[in-house]
């Protein structure tokens, strides 16, 4: 379990500028996307559906039930809290944020052969947010165990650095920050050369606080196509090129819990800003059949999307030593002349696999006369499979290539491959339809012994109406989960996480008009 630890705290501390970590894989892969608000109100599941433009996500076969063609637009609205337990103590934070679902158009065409067999065809355009990063979290309590400063020590253990002037200048986005400005020190008596060092932090009797605003998402620009033979067998696929932009703002202080002022520690502070910014490719592939009329299966496969990105990194710290040394802050920019630390590298997210079942209720062709359905999906997805390389056109250097293979290690490590389960329903009034869904994301953690725990669970209903060609679908999706937070991470010693509870509601309107 320590040697999983080292490598996490490893890809945290790394003495360049590449600021990624564990969780970033994680993070641009473990989402819920959005969609229609068709789809999002039956629970997402739309694998053995079709005939709806949120198809070209989840599987392209199902646009070939299209026999014409769709405009939609899906505004939407979000709300975002977050609970976070530290040590004992609650705190509440919450972010709201408008965002979009599945918009876009597709046409379909129907053709009538030999023996009064029929195929179509079809063709979508549509962007969708496949993630959205929105969010805060706060969380404060008193550490009696160990300092975010031991993070520092730890680097220059870990790289057995006994010269004082190297630790003040070979780690500019953390360690050298802490030790120009006293969190850390020299332990008395060494020599030029020499050292040992320590921590200021009044280790045991520290209250410590922790804040976090993220933002930004991924917006997917897809092109598909597909097509079905004799409304039996349905094929498709999706060209995915998604954008994305994630933007993380941190601020962490600890501080002397204690009422004594002269034991040269009042408190200490780190912050740090994230820009994550890069373009990617994916393929995604589907089959639906209907072996009976009321029937419906499918299975897709997405493939892993590959991400050039670029990270921009800047770090700065603060510390108050009373009558030691005062009040010191070092940036980051001291040591790069201003700017931020630049670091390019490639990323892929892990593969996915779905299968599903509908059951459409009075299925025949004319979908005016159909009564509704029911339908569930079961998806694979394997977040160890998530890992980063080097990018020809960045660092190629060994130093860079042999910090992301422990980073992949750390992912492999750390993740597991899980199932999630989406299920949902409609009921058809002539012009009114009623739906209702759910979905369960599975825990992405290994079991580790350190409290790594986390699952979603989202609750949707909505209601559409159609008429005279237009349709309007309203829906809302109510969202409950847990995960776990790190401020920082230890080898050596016992380190804490903060334990989220985390709800959140996704107002969803599509307008849509057949062309």
């Amino acid at each position: 379990m320590r040697k999983i630890f080292f490598l996490v705290a490893f890809c945290a501390c790394c003495t360049g500028i590449n600021a990624q970590e564990p969780a970033d894989a994680l993070r641009f892969a473990w989402n819920a996307p959005s969609g229609t608000a068709r789809q999002q109100a039956i629970g997402g599941a739309m694998t053995s559906l079709g005939g709806d433009l949120s198809a070209t996500f989840v599987n392209p076969a199902g646009l070939g039930f299209y026999k014409t063609g769709d405009f939609v637009i899906t505004p939407g609205y979000n709300l975002f809290n977050t609970n976070a337990t530290y040590y004992g103590r609650s705190e509440k934070d919450k972010r709201n944020s408008f965002s979009f679902g599945t918009t876009g158009f597709v046409m379909g065409t129907e053709t009538n052969g030999r023996n009064r067999r029929k195929s179509g065809a079809a063709f979508a355009i549509a962007i969708n947010r496949t993630a959205s990063f929105s969010n805060k979290i706060l969380y404060r309590g008193l550490n009696t165990q160990n300092s975010y400063s031991q993070k520092f020590l730890e680097e220059i253990n870990n790289n057995n650095v006994k010269d004082a002037n190297a630790v003040a200048s070979n780690y500019p986005f953390g360690t050298s920050l802490a030790f120009n400005t006293y969190w850390i020190d020299t332990i008395n008596g060494g020599s030029s050369g020499n050292y040992q060092f320590k921590s200021r932090a009044t280790i045991g009797n520290l209250f410590q606080e922790n804040a976090v605003t993220n933002s930004g998402g991924i917006t997917e620009l897809a092109l598909a196509f597909a097509g079905n033979k004799n409304d039996k067998f349905y094929f498709g696929g999706t060209i995915g090129i998604p954008f994305l932009n994630y933007n993380r703002e941190s601020s962490f202080i600890e501080a002397d819990a204690s009422s004594n002022t002269t034991n040269n520690f009042d408190f200490a502070s780190i912050t740090e800003n994230l820009n994550t910014v890069g373009t990617g490719i994916n393929l995604k592939m589907g089959v639906i059949y209907k072996p009976q009329e009321y029937v419906r299966l499918g299975l897709a496969i997405h493939t892993p999307t590959l991400y050039s990105l670029t990270d921009k990194y800047s770090s700065s710290v603060t510390t108050g030593t009373e009558n030691y040394k005062g009040l010191l802050t070092q940036s980051s920019g001291d040591f790069t002349g201003g700017q931020d630390a630049e670091f390019k590298y490639w990323h892929i997210t892990p593969y996915r696999i779905m299968g599903s079942a509908s059951y459409v209720l009075r299925e025949i062709e004319d979908v005016r006369k159909q009564k509704g359905f029911l339908t569930a999906d079961i998806e694979y997805v394997n977040y160890k499979a998530s890992s980063f390389t080097t990018d020809p056109n960045g660092d190629n250097s060994q130093d860079t290539k042999d910090y992301l293979k422990k980073l992949n290690q750390a992912i492999d490590n750390s993740y597991k491959g899980t199932f999630n389960f989406k299920a949902g329903g409609e009921l058809k009034f002539t012009t009114i339809m009623a739906r209702l869904g759910v979905a369960y994301y599975g825990n992405p953690y290994k079991n580790l012994g350190n409290g790594e725990k986390g699952n979603r669970f989202l609750l949707s209903g909505g209601l559409g109406y159609r008429n005279k060609g237009i349709f309007i679908d309203l829906t809302y999706v109510h969202t409950m989960g847990k995960d776990i937070h790190y401020a920082y991470r230890l080898q050596n010693a016992a380190f804490a996480g903060a334990s989220l509870k985390q709800t959140g509601g996704n107002i969803l309107a599509t307008i849509g008009f057949k062309i």
